[in-house]
């Protein structure tokens, strides 16, 4: 074990001081129920929103809150966590129960939630301008890309809803189709007060 974690800490240029948060920020529930990487991904999510927030505000200082706060959920979202969990090779240092071994479908989810807890025991080992250098270093590229935007439909349904109408749409369901696992739903949108 202390030679996998060794490699890593190689990967991600950050030497545990206590080598027991690593293990830990590596330990997903269904391999221990009781110590596991929960507690530090919660807090690895707050220092990397903090940290991103605030590298943002100083790389786009003319962007309004709204652009900001988009730009950081597309920088800590769970694709590019994913992305990054991916780039380092991190699935092959997670301690997983049977159940979870092939790292099929829930593999993005695991694998991102894992590297915020790593951001969270690097945190609690060596403090505030550790992780800031770790998440420099490896989310710089996605903090350039982010000064292209991409807005999602249904933000930019309410963005336009609530500047026109000042009011948020609606949203009816109404047909569920799909395979359980991938189900896809039919919903209807109407903004009220819209047909003037």
């Amino acid at each position: 074990m202390e030679k996998k974690l060794s490699i890593l800490e190689k990967i991600i240029k950050y030497n545990f001081k206590k080598k027991s948060i690593l293990e830990k920020a590596l330990t997903h529930k269904s391999y221990n129920n009781n110590i596991n990487n929960e507690k530090l991904e919660f807090l690895g999510d707050r220092v990397l929103g903090l940290i991103i927030s605030e590298r943002l505000l100083e790389k786009f200082p003319e962007d309004k809150d709204g652009s900001i706060d988009k730009k950081s959920a597309n920088s800590v979202n769970t694709r590019t966590c994913s992305l990054i969990a991916k780039k380092i090779n991190l699935k092959k240092f997670i301690f997983l129960g049977a159940s979870h071994k092939k790292l099929e479908r829930s593999s993005d989810k695991i694998i991102s939630d894992c590297l915020e807890a790593i951001v969270g025991g690097i945190y609690l080992d060596g403090g505030l301008k550790s992780a800031e250098k770790f998440i420099f270093f490896f989310w710089e590229e996605y903090l350039l890309k982010s000064n292209v935007t991409l807005i999602d439909s249904k933000t930019k349904l309410q963005e336009f809803s609530l500047k026109k109408f000042k009011i948020l749409p609606k949203y009816f369901f109404f047909k569920k189709t799909g395979p359980q696992h991938r189900p896809i739903f039919k919903t209807e949108v109407q903004i009220p007060n819209s047909k003037k």
